[in-house]
């Protein structure tokens, strides 16, 4: 997989938890018994995704340079 920046990364976490547990609270308090169990579980997949992307941010390895592209130190 590619690497992705940290910000990029921490930012998709952030959006996909705030629209999850959004999406939880108003699926069990708010929402009309008909829409209660679709909010609830787009909420739970939203909170998946960030789960899946605390993942990405945790365990990818840090971008290297190129040393091919690097210039040589002349003494």
């Amino acid at each position: 997989m590619r690497y992705i920046k940290p910000t990029r990364v921490k930012v998709l976490m952030m959006m996909f938890y705030a629209t999850g547990g959004v999406g939880i609270i108003m699926g069990l308090f708010v929402a009309p018994p008909s829409m209660t169990m679709m909010l609830t579980f787009l909420g739970v997949i939203n909170v998946g995704l960030g789960a899946f992307f605390t993942f990405i941010f945790l365990t990818q390895v840090q971008k290297s340079t190129d040393k091919r592209k690097k210039k040589k130190k002349s003494d």
